[in-house]
């Protein structure tokens, strides 16, 4: 995919800028880690995010093939709270809303418009619900993913997931549990479909 000289050009002025933007917001930032376009940052107080070295957050439809309907935006909702991203991360268009922990390894492709959250956001099983505030965390709510995992476009990874190292997550799946390594999972709920091939390393 071709990206306009314009563009490029814009972007590599603006991502210092940029990195330094997502750092006064409570971001730990890795070397050499890239910002392209805007991403909507909020990090709650008492709380914690961490990006790995050399991870790329794309906001610009320019930039990818699929292009994204909404920025980036990693979130934490209360003191406690944790998102830790590691090294050679690539995001386009994702969510990433943390009240408990999230934790995503290295290596990780995730495709255009994903959302992780540990969080149901409001009460299931109490009425009414409108005015409550957000449910209270437990340590079964974190979500874990592997190194080398691929996340298809607009999936949605939910609260208590753990997705396997090396795993692939089908395109539009919902995940709301285990996946083991090296599956590839999908569908509503994902459920693993057949092992990966990984012809690479013979």
């Amino acid at each position: 995919m071709a990206i306009p000289l314009s563009v490029k050009v814009r972007e590599r002025a603006l991502t210092n800028w940029r990195i330094r933007q997502v750092r006064r917001a409570g971001i730990h930032v890795g070397l050499a880690a890239r910002v392209i376009g805007k991403p909507i940052v909020e990090v709650a107080a008492g709380s914690s995010v961490f990006l790995g070295d050399r991870t790329v957050l794309v906001s610009l439809s320019e930039w990818t093939a699929l292009g994204v309907s909404r920025p980036v935006i990693i979130r934490t909702l209360r003191p406690g709270a944790s998102i830790t991203i590691g090294s050679d991360v690539g995001l386009s268009g994702t969510t990433i809303c943390s009240a408990s922990s999230i934790t995503l390894g290295d290596r990780i492709l995730i495709g255009a418009d994903v959302m992780i959250v540990d969080t149901d956001f409001h009460e299931v099983d109490v009425i009414p619900r409108r005015y409550l505030p957000t449910p209270e965390p437990k340590p079964e709510h974190a979500i874990s993913i592997g190194d080398d995992v691929f996340i298809g476009a607009r999936s949605i990874i939910l609260k208590g997931s753990r997705i396997g190292a090396g795993a692939v997550i089908a395109a539009g799946s919902v995940v709301s549990g285990d996946i083991p390594p090296g599956t590839v999972a999908g569908g509503v709920p994902a459920r693993p479909l057949r092992m990966v091939s990984d012809t690479a390393n013979g």
